[in-house]
């Protein structure tokens, strides 16, 4: 092959966006389970079955590392909860929004556990803030399209530390039962609450 029939032809990428993953998901697991600054980079390479080049090249280095483990818990999350379309009742969806974030946790343990579990590398941050969590507050004040904006944030706030709290206890082997049973218990808790804000007038 001469030299000229090469002028053109890209360069094979070295990394792939399946070594990535493979990077995001053992390092997401690392640090939920020793903290972002307890495990080498020659362990999570070992882990990925790639090399620790490979952190560097497709990330930059261990600060850059984690963020993007950050950012990539945060995407799948959103998808989960954009996976719920706005229908003509606004109760069924957040109800759905509850079930799409118990999905998520349960898919990606260790990316949930990073976002928002203890030592979570967003301490100090305000994630009422943060874009998932406003969907949250948009679905609530399609529910109560009459409460002021403050009422809405904390009725919010409220269903968002019940599913936690329910997520977290789940993923702690702390509830009873098989998937099945714990999940209709998730979807039972979730309707009591909305029970409960009809008997009591809640909005």
């Amino acid at each position: 092959m001469s030299r000229g029939t090469l002028v053109g032809v890209a360069r094979p990428r070295q990394y792939d966006d399946a070594v990535r993953r493979r990077l995001l998901d053992h390092a997401s697991r690392l640090i939920s389970t020793h903290g972002a600054d307890r495990f080498s980079l020659r362990q999570l390479a070992g882990a990925a079955e790639t090399t620790t080049a490979a952190v560097y090249t497709l990330f930059g280095g261990r600060d850059e590392l984690v963020h993007a483990v950050v950012d990539e818990g945060f995407t799948r999350f959103a998808e989960h909860l954009q996976s719920v379309a706005p229908s003509d009742d606004p109760s069924a969806d957040l109800f759905e929004l509850g079930l799409a974030y118990r999905r998520s946790a349960l898919a990606d343990p260790h990316f949930y556990r990073v976002l928002f579990g203890p030592g979570t590398l967003r301490s100090g941050t305000d994630s009422t803030a943060h874009p998932t969590f406003r969907v949250l507050v948009t679905a609530v004040a399609r529910v109560h399209p009459d409460t002021d904006d403050a009422h809405v944030e904390t009725e919010a706030l409220r269903l968002w530390a019940l599913v936690h709290g329910l997520v977290g206890l789940e993923l702690a082997g702390l509830l009873p039962g098989d998937a099945d049973e714990q999940d209709q218990r998730y979807r039972a808790a979730l309707l009591g609450t909305a029970a409960h804000d009809l008997r009591t007038g809640t909005s």
